[in-house]
């Protein structure tokens, strides 16, 4: 492949080839870079061929940063060059991804003078003059950023189609959704354009997507990522990312969570946690449907056989039940999340400096402001003190197992526009804001809630308790679809989480398992 980097730099040895770059993660591509078989801007221009070549289809990359990104591949290239072809690299993990293309969700994580919209069409002008912390600790470790990936409007919904740029598709299957709220960064992970990106989890955004299109994904401990601001209330959200691989995830993991000082792998990171051997867990294993009716055949199949094989890898698994009211789970949460949409389109002038519209907001994000400003407020004090007693019959549970065997999805990927508000819902939701009378509201909200539950109403519960919490890609449906399944440890239990999923990645290797739109357009 032509090398298309600074005519001042030209890399030595074999250029990188479109297979080769997939048959790698990041941190084998930036083993790529630090060795001079590949340089950073090749690595850049094969992410970018790739973005043109499948987004098209997918449209999971909704702002492009080329022109930035290839300067920094080239410079950073240039810097490699001039201190010598066979360097060693900083002995500090901050290096480790060093000039990998990377992608960062278009949602509370702010890049200074890239447009952040956030999948609404209020904040589609509006650009922001600081990093988010996740943002600088992302380009300190030599990350490459060169697009935002799509997301629901304000990160409202579990599945990716916001008005403003339509609806993000799943490369497994283009009729159904990536998930959601980081749908675009699990799309493209999925479709071979980076093998890393951002994500972000208040809900079960990096779960359900990662669920969703064949990936893993770790939610980490509430704190352990350091973030911009104070969530509006229950600190529900986190960041991290969406991978193809264990090691990706554990290695960002110390990237952003205080260990980019260590040498990678170093005794007590997250890598080296995951390199470790898992010794035999007790593992309580839920097959409550937890905030959903009940789970599909496809869930409760991609659960027994992720009990299976944990019990057969030497694991004691025994069925239990979780003994929570998810009733109340349901309204602590459902009242959480409408506080911070209230925060985000009803207060929107103190981020975009411009007056909230109607016009400008989706009717149901528009409608769960009102929620918000309505019963939320006034709910909040029981909804936290509900979230309280979450977390210590959570923590109770846990000091008892080691980690939590549950459903990630009540289903398989749904179909685009599946959960779309219908046109009654519509109407009903646009009553609630020009006449917010209680029981009204209260109808509303139970009916839309009900819809988006009854398929993803299984990862609320850990963040809730602020527990880390995994999505792993064990199962595949009979139509070709992934159906992840979810383990959740005690605060602070990544390292366990990390040990356990690098020992199912090697039972059942899921990485060269790609979807037909990445085979199609290698």
């Amino acid at each position: 492949m032509q090398n298309h980097a600074d005519p001042e730099f030209d890399t030595e040895g074999p250029s990188v080839v479109h297979s080769d770059y997939l048959a790698h993660d990041a941190t084998g591509l930036a083993e790529l870079i630090r060795k001079r078989e590949a340089s950073a801007r090749e690595l850049l221009d094969i992410a970018i061929s790739r973005t043109e070549a499948v987004n098209p289809a997918i449209n999971a990359v909704v702002l492009k940063d080329y022109d930035a990104a290839r300067l920094r591949a080239s410079r950073d290239d240039a810097n490699r060059a001039a201190n010598g072809a066979h360097r060693v690299e900083s002995e500090s993990a901050q290096t480790a991804l060093a000039g990998v293309p990377y992608l960062i969700k278009d949602l509370g994580a702010p890049v200074a003078g890239l447009r952040m919209a956030m999948g609404s069409r209020h904040y589609r002008h509006f650009i922001p003059a600081q990093d988010a912390p996740v943002v600088t600790l992302v380009k300190a470790a030599g990350l490459n950023i060169f697009g935002k990936t799509s997301t629901s409007e304000l990160g409202q919904m579990p599945y990716t189609e916001p008005e403003l740029f339509g609806a993000c598709r799943n490369p497994w299957n283009l009729d159904h959704t990536p998930g959601g709220s980081s749908g675009g960064a699990a799309a493209a992970v999925a479709a071979g354009i980076v093998p890393l990106a951002h994500a972000s989890d208040g809900g079960g955004s990096i779960r359900i997507p990662a669920s969703c299109c064949g990936l893993f994904g770790l939610k980490p401990s509430r704190g352990r990522v350091p973030r911009a601001t104070a969530a509006a209330a229950g600190e529900l959200g986190v960041d991290h990312a969406v991978s193809r691989s264990v090691r990706d995830s554990a290695l960002l993991l110390d990237l952003l969570a205080g260990n980019a000082d260590r040498p990678p792998g170093a005794p007590g990171t997250f890598l080296s946690a995951s390199r470790e051997p898992c010794k035999p867990l007790n593992i309580a294993y839920v097959t409550e449907p937890m905030l959903a009716p009940s789970l599909s055949a496809d869930s409760r199949a991609a659960l027994d056989d992720a009990a299976q094989l944990a019990s057969s890898l030497g694991h004691n698994i025994e069925p239990v039940s979780l003994g929570i009211d998810f009733a109340a789970v349901r309204h602590a949460f459902l009242t959480l999340w409408s506080v911070t949409a209230e925060d985000l389109v009803l207060n929107a002038e103190r981020i975009s400096g411009r007056k909230p519209l109607r016009a400008e907001f989706e009717i149901s994000t528009w409608a769960m402001a009102h929620v918000g400003r309505k019963l939320g407020e006034r709910g909040l004090p029981a909804a936290l003190e509900e979230q309280r007693r979450i977390t210590e019959r959570l923590t109770d549970l846990l000091n008892r197992y080691d980690v939590i065997l549950c459903a990630t999805l009540a289903a398989p990927p749904i179909k685009i526009g599946e959960m779309q508000p219908t046109s009654a819902e519509r109407m009903q939701m646009r009553a609630v804001t020009a006449m917010p009378l209680e029981a009204l509201m209260k109808k509303v909200l139970a009916e839309a809630s009900n819809k988006a539950f009854t398929w993803a109403g299984c990862t609320e519960l850990f963040n809730l308790s602020g527990q880390p919490a995994m999505s792993v890609p064990l199962y595949w449906t009979a139509r070709g679809l992934p159906v992840g399944v979810q383990f959740a440890a005690r605060e602070g239990g990544e390292a366990m989480l990390l040990r356990l999923a690098t020992q199912l990645e090697t039972a059942r290797p899921w990485f060269d398992r790609r979807p037909p739109l990445m085979q199609a357009r290698n």
